[in-house]
């Protein structure tokens, strides 16, 4: 996809890798419908765009809005259209004991991570579809493919996710709609890692945000279905998943991953 003249919605481009995603797209002559609930984090992502020449409108809208989704879509169609990509980067997650989660933190992650994308997507499709053209992009995670303790509800959002790209890459592939994925490890510098002040195991290492937006940018242009972003270490580690779930588990707990995540609950 040549992206100059494109234009792109981005959810969760207040915070976190977002803001990346967001001014690496505007380098590239997209114009950015940034989306998140801060509007304060927007005005800022707002403001580095354009320092750099780039183009950005920002939307602060609450995603998990579920009723008013339909309509904010059909607002941002009526005044930007045509929209050629979207990009489902929005996230939470709460490192706790499974067995002490309460029903609201269950509800909410789930309809962030997993429901949003999936009705967001519901809304952009047709009219992707009718105009010929359309990109959808889902920021996933490797806790989609091996499960983390401590965290499991954002794990099973994000193997959802995961999942849901894959099933959705089959039934559209023969329509002008591509389907991607990209699945970053523990990232560095900013999100929601990294807001916890503790560093990543290092054996396991981490990865600059620029080059979860870099992905999606490769994924733009060459039609990528999947990009896993994290050091190779990560990618033994779901290769031995894929062999022995046992195995993978206990070398899990070697790299001290299990008390990584227990120290987080705390945070």
């Amino acid at each position: 996809m040549n992206l100059s003249g494109k234009t792109a919605i981005v959810t969760g481009a207040s915070r976190g890798i977002g803001p990346y995603i967001a001014k690496t797209l505007a380098e590239q002559g997209v114009t950015v419908l940034a989306v998140a609930r801060n509007e304060n984090g927007l005005q800022k992502t707002k403001l580095e765009i354009e320092s750099s020449g780039g183009i950005c409108h920002i939307h602060p809208f609450d995603l998990a809005d579920i009723n008013a989704l339909e309509g904010f879509v059909d607002d941002l169609w009526d005044q930007y259209r045509p929209i050629q990509i979207l990009v489902n980067n929005a996230g939470i997650e709460k490192y706790n004991h499974f067995d002490q989660e309460t029903s609201e933190d269950i509800s909410a992650i789930l309809k962030t991570n997993l429901r949003c994308p999936l009705e967001l997507t519901r809304c952009m499709l047709p009219k992707m579809i009718e105009q010929r053209e359309g990109h959808v992009i889902n920021i996933a995670s490797l806790a989609g493919k091996k499960g983390v303790a401590y965290n499991t509800i954002y794990s099973a959002t994000k193997a959802g996710l995961l999942m849901w790209s894959d099933g959705m890459r089959q039934e559209f592939m023969d329509s002008p709609v591509d389907i991607s994925v990209i699945c970053p490890g523990y990232i560095s510098d900013a999100g929601m890692f990294y807001d916890g002040g503790i560093d990543p195991p290092a054996i396991l290492g981490s990865s600059k945000p620029q080059k979860v937006a870099d992905a999606v940018l490769k994924a733009l242009r060459k039609g990528s279905c999947e990009i896993i972003v994290n050091s190779v270490p990560v990618r033994f580690l779901l290769a031995v998943g894929q062999i022995s779930w046992r195995l993978a588990d206990k070398l899990v707990k070697l790299f001290g991953v299990i008390a990584l995540s227990r120290k987080r609950i705390s945070i």
